[in-house]
């Protein structure tokens, strides 16, 4: 029978290595470049002090490592220290040496026996790991970790890790605020986090609000995605074309694509709620994939302003806009096309 491989998340791993529990080996691999990097760093940091690292912190490079040499270095006892740390960057860049279908598979020899005071970590980028002996092993044993790096999607999936990264740093971040996060850096996790680690030390309640973010980041708190989805759910056509004015004053922070993907999963929101047959805060909250009873009933509220046709064709309205927004059957100006979107879907 296989054995279940443990599922582990970056806060949860990153918790646990800067509490000084370390595991003997670590493969991190993945699409999303930040996660790694910051894993191995945290346990170069807190296994080893400045002047332990002289002696007992090994580096290797995929393209010019040789795997046994890495496992003999392995199977070294620290010096002045309790712990010796093998790091093996970019090992998807590792080259097959004569003879050997997969040199990643050596590292099965060392995994069957690891030296408890030598910590591996492997770092894999790009893709998974593949060497399913070595792979095996790891799963066999709880003092080894495999960590996942996946690209985090748009959508419910950034705001509950931007929820989640504000509350290990324990802050509390609303709804309004993590959509202006979302909004305004997206899917680049490195600067994502950097912002929220700024933004944490400056919230001395603890509370990472609007206006802590339009004073420190620069993001409009009134102009800005969030607030234009309000408008619209609303059907207030003032605020909704003085927010595209703003837009199209500050092109810079605020292209078109971004706007029409944020109101495309909004009506989509909208739409499934429209159809849904629970209708209570829970059964929309299942329906939709949230776990904000707030935005629940927000998606309520807005189809009470647009009824399941109108909502049709507000999706065929934003199709056509990222269409022409690219050039297709159209070279208009984005804020035009905006515009344009905007007067269509107040009146659906």
């Amino acid at each position: 029978m296989a054995v279940k491989r443990e599922t582990v998340t970056f806060t949860a791993l990153s918790k646990e290595i800067k509490s000084g529990k370390f595991r003997n080996i670590y493969v991190l691999q993945g699409e999303e470049p930040y996660y790694i990097d910051r894993l191995q760093q945290l346990v170069i940091d807190n296994a080893l002090t400045e002047d332990q690292r002289d002696f007992n912190l090994s580096v290797f490079y995929g393209n010019t490592a040789n795997v046994r040499e890495v496992i003999s270095v392995c199977r070294q006892y620290p010096a002045f220290s309790q712990y010796k740390v093998v790091v093996v960057r970019e090992a998807q860049l590792i080259p097959k040496q004569q003879g050997h279908k997969n040199d990643l598979d050596l590292f099965a020899s060392y995994a069957e026996k690891p030296l408890p005071s030598t910590i591996l970590v492997i770092c894999h980028k790009e893709t998974t790991l593949k060497s399913k002996p070595f792979i095996d092993l790891l799963k066999s044993s709880k003092e080894n970790v495999i960590f996942d790096s996946n690209k985090v999607r748009e959508g419910r999936d950034l705001s509950a890790l931007i929820v989640n990264y504000a509350n290990s740093l324990e802050c509390n971040i609303d709804s309004k605020a993590t959509s202006m996060l979302a909004d305004h850096i997206g899917t680049d996790i490195a600067r994502l986090f950097s912002e929220l680690d700024k933004l944490a030390m400056l919230a001395d309640d603890g509370n990472i609000t609007p206006l802590l973010i339009e004073q420190n980041i620069g993001i409009s708190k009134d102009f800005n995605n969030f607030e234009l989805e309000e408008a619209l759910a609303n059907r207030n056509a003032a605020k909704a074309f003085r927010i595209v004015d703003y837009f199209e004053r500050n092109p810079k922070n605020n292209p078109l694509v971004v706007s029409v993907s944020m109101l495309f999963s909004f009506f989509s929101n909208v739409l499934l709620t429209a159809t849904a047959q629970d209708k209570s805060p829970e059964g929309i909250m299942a329906v939709v994939g949230t776990r904000s009873q707030w935005r629940a009933r927000k998606f309520l509220d807005a189809t009470r302003m647009y009824n399941t046709r109108s909502l049709v064709n507000i999706i065929g309205y934003l199709r056509e806009c990222d269409a022409r927004s690219k050039g297709i059957g159209s070279r208009q100006n984005q804020y035009d096309l905006l515009k344009e979107l905007i007067y269509k879907i107040l009146h659906a």
